[in-house]
């Protein structure tokens, strides 16, 4: 649990510190330490490490992929929770997700094309049967998630790199003539289809949204209780090639980002061959979206098949659109290693050429919802509508050693570990400053050595934990 008075003098001692020669901040299991001030470092001459040495390797003249950004969803179920709570919490979950003195700094938003399966109720913008769209509306919206975006943009400093996904196109327009249970997209239907993507984006903009881009479609090969549409590779990139991408571009919107796959790591290759091999699909897709819900009850994450899409399209980008912890448990809020798999994937999604991450929910209620088909999960801050308090967990702060001091347009710089249990990845800003997060999923402290160029300090880690160096 955390307050917004806790985040308050944090900020102050970020400030204080800012002349040292390093800054430590940690987040460790059975302690109070969250995004805690723990150590200042200044640095010698580096020196030879032995082997029996645990070491971090940072060399700040190799630069990478640059930073779109780090964020959340504002989903229909985020918005219900937050219309109801008292105001001062309304305020302090603002400031702890997107003030970036006084919270964690989130500068990316992900929303859904009118329904997901989390929201009280599934809906369209359109009346049932209308392939003209000429009832199009986004009334229902209007509500509740609009008035939550505006206000996180407000909270950000006026802008969001805001970006939208659908999980179904209405139910007349499918094989199934049902929003759930998967189905596809009928062909008579792609052209009405990739308009109302057009309607959806000029909706926003017309309520002083700036909409920066767009997903195809939400998980395309996984056939779900909740909302879903099935599309395979060729079905995906043909859509994009003669529809949607012609469409947009008729409609002035040719300016729009639009991101294939938005799916698990394990076929992403495919999906990025299909796509970006076909020069006319390939020229309007900006990049290539996943999810971790792979393999990770196995103890497996496919990252290496991100890096192989970074290296055989170097000029397409790789975003994570969406992760959860699933099995929603009221006792479970402080699950520590919840929190372990967001450090896992971040790190290891970003050493791949990953350029923006976004969780799932900014916020679900004490039952892990609302959701209209009871697929109820974990958000990083939960609102108890009981009492209106606000349930801060330890993914929260895990987000945030990369969200607070990685900015967007930072670089990723190259960094390596002497030892498998402990991650890292290094980052440099705009401003010069760096920031090097080291991940400890182990039951034991370690302490390593830390070189950036050749420079050397020394500090230890505790047992899971995490830690974000700032230089």
């Amino acid at each position: 649990m955390s307050s917004t008075k806790e985040l308050n003098t944090f900020d102050q001692t970020t400030k204080t510190k800012s002349m040292l020669a390093a800054r430590v901040y940690t987040t460790a299991k059975d302690t109070d330490k969250r995004l805690t001030l723990t150590d200042e470092l200044t640095f010698g001459q580096g020196v030879q490490p032995f082997e029996s040495e645990v070491s971090v390797f940072v060399n700040p003249n190799k630069r990478y992929q640059r930073v779109l950004g780090f964020g959340g969803a504002i989903t229909d179920a985020s918005s219900e929770v937050f219309a109801k709570l008292p105001d001062d919490k309304q305020d302090e979950l603002l400031k702890a997700y997107f003030d970036k003195e006084q919270g964690i700094g989130y500068t990316l938003v992900r929303t859904s094309i009118h329904s997901s399966d989390f929201g009280s109720s599934s809906h369209t913008y359109i009346a049932e049967g209308d392939k003209s769209l000429a009832t199009f509306n986004i009334d229902k919206d209007r509500e509740f998630r609009i008035p939550l975006i505006k206000r996180a943009m407000q909270a950000a400093g006026g802008e969001l790199t805001f970006y939208a996904s659908p999980w179904s196109a209405p139910a007349f327009m499918k094989s199934n003539n049902n929003m759930l249970h998967g189905g596809t997209l009928l062909p008579e239907y792609y052209d009405s289809w990739a308009h109302y993507f057009a309607k959806f984006i000029k909706a926003y903009e017309d309520e002083n949204i700036p909409v920066w881009g767009v997903t195809i479609q939400n998980e395309p090969m996984a056939v779900q209780r909740w909302e879903s549409m099935i599309y395979t590779a060729e079905e995906e990139r043909d859509f994009l090639k003669n529809h949607l991408g012609p469409i947009l571009e008729e409609e002035g919107l040719g300016d729009k980002k639009i991101v294939v796959w938005d799916h698990n790591r394990d076929l992403i290759t495919r999906r990025a061959n299909v796509i970006f091999e076909d020069p006319e699909a390939s020229k309007y897709a900006w990049g290539i979206g996943f999810h971790w819900y792979e393999t990770w009850a196995g103890g497996e994450t496919m990252h290496d098949n991100l890096a192989l899409v970074n290296e055989s399209y170097p000029s397409k980008n790789l975003l994570f659109t969406e992760g959860t912890n699933e099995n929603f448990r009221e006792d479970r809020y402080q699950y520590w290693p919840n929190a372990e798999r967001y450090g896992h994937s971040m790190i290891n999604d970003f050493n791949r050429g990953t350029v923006g991450w976004t969780d799932w929910n900014i916020l679900l209620d004490h039952t892990g919802g609302p959701n209209h088909v009871q697929n109820f999960c974990f958000a990083p801050i939960h609102g108890d509508t009981r009492t209106g308090e606000l349930i801060y967990t330890p993914t929260y702060y895990y987000i945030g050693h990369f969200s607070k001091f990685v900015r967007p347009n930072a670089q990723r710089v190259s960094t390596s570990s002497s030892r498998s249990f402990l991650l890292a990845t290094s980052f440099v800003n705009e401003n010069g400053e760096m920031a090097t997060i080291v991940m400890n999923h182990t039951d034991a402290a370690i302490s390593y050595n830390f070189f950036v160029g050749k420079a050397q300090s020394k500090l230890t880690i505790p047992a899971r934990a995490i830690q974000t160096v700032v230089y």
